[in-house]
């Protein structure tokens, strides 16, 4: 899996390295929020995260079998984090985040083996009314803009959208992670609804200064709208020269009370290849009750290139109810449907739970 805030939508919201590591950090965590009870006010330490699984039967167009499981994260990606802030004085603030992935089911770090400890978030950076510029390992936005105009959020388990664009396993069409190392990034203040983030991330390669991801994003959430406009430049070293992909998403959600519909748009670009990519998605929300909700969403992809081995057309979709418990804890019943061109249509069933902390 390649990319998660809270509950999806309505809430904003290898393997681990020693149990004594983690129990460490873990009371390092309480300690440091226990000391930020007695700090002064311009001094805050938070402990916080989200927790979450689910089971079912799972299968892929291009698999052969379904596979029965006890997945992790499900709607959300299961991580815990220590966030603070301190007051600098003259309306400026210090902040920091250190976000780690984890995965519920066996207790494993990350979201697989290849992740840092610190998988999630790490930056340190400053805040002010004049925007919020951090420096870490940080948070995709394209990723993060994907996840407002779907019904599934930010997951990476159910959402048709993240799923064709992110994850390698259902032939994620953007190059890259859903989460950015060596990154310089600056967000603006909100103005009357509007907001942007810029976000650079140095590639890090001996005598390749131009090896970098670059990513340009527009937002806008006011008066029931949500709208969005992403570019992002991966470049990537392989066998051959430097390669380069460019990537962008268009999309909005609208909530008209009685049901929130969605739309998106994204393509990519790899001029070193040839290949590219258009992807089109729909979704609505209906809520039933103020803790009831009917998810649905679809998306296609289409993919092009100079041989017929990078030619495909792939459909998802998935159809869910999700009812919240309480203002922390939800759960959920989901069907997907998967169809590759070429290959037999995939089922995938799943019941989940997601608690906040």
């Amino acid at each position: 899996m390649k990319k998660a805030q809270g509950v999806t939508g309505r809430r904003s919201v290898g393997k681990v390295v020693g149990t004594l590591g983690v129990t460490t950090i873990f009371c390092s965590a309480l300690a440091l929020t226990s000391v930020a009870a007695h700090a002064d006010s311009g001094s805050q330490v938070q402990l916080y995260g989200l927790i979450g699984t689910y089971v079912g039967s799972v299968k892929r167009s291009d698999t052969p079998q379904a596979t029965a499981l006890m997945g992790s994260g499900g709607l959300t990606t299961s991580f815990w984090g220590i966030g603070g802030k301190e007051d600098l004085g003259g309306g400026v603030s210090a902040i920091f985040a250190l976000e780690s992935f984890f995965q519920p089911q066996n207790g494993a770090q990350g979201r697989s083996s290849a992740d840092p400890f610190w998988s999630r978030n790490a930056y340190v950076g400053f805040t002010s009314d004049f925007g919020r510029l951090t420096f870490g390992r940080q948070r995709n936005p394209t990723y993060t803009e994907e996840s407002l105009v779907n019904p599934f959020g930010s997951s990476t388990v159910f959402s048709p959208l993240v799923l064709q664009t992110f994850v390698t396993n259902y032939g994620g069409t953007i190059i890259g992670d859903t989460v950015w190392n060596n990154t310089a990034e600056y967000t603006t203040p909100n103005f009357k609804g509007f907001g942007a983030t810029v976000i650079y991330g140095l590639g890090g390669v001996a005598g390749s200064p131009g090896i970098g991801n670059l990513g340009v994003h527009l937002n806008y959430q006011g008066h029931g709208l949500t709208a969005v406009l992403s570019g992002q430049r991966v470049r990537y070293t392989a066998a051959g020269p430097v390669g380069a992909q460019y990537a962008y998403l268009a999309g909005a959600a609208y909530d008209f009370k009685v049901v929130t519909l969605y739309g998106a748009w994204a393509m990519t670009s790899d001029v070193s290849t040839p290949t590219g990519s258009h992807t089109y998605e729909a979704g609505l929300s209906i809520p039933f009750s103020p803790a009831d909700f009917l998810l649905a969403e679809w998306a296609r992809t289409q993919r092009s290139g100079p041989t017929p081995a990078t030619n495909s057309l792939r459909n998802t979709a998935s159809l869910g109810y999700d009812h919240l418990l309480s203002k922390r804890t939800d759960i959920y019943a989901i069907y997907s449907f998967d169809k590759l061109s070429a290959h037999p249509t995939g089922n995938t069933f799943a019941v989940g739970i997601r608690h906040t902390f």
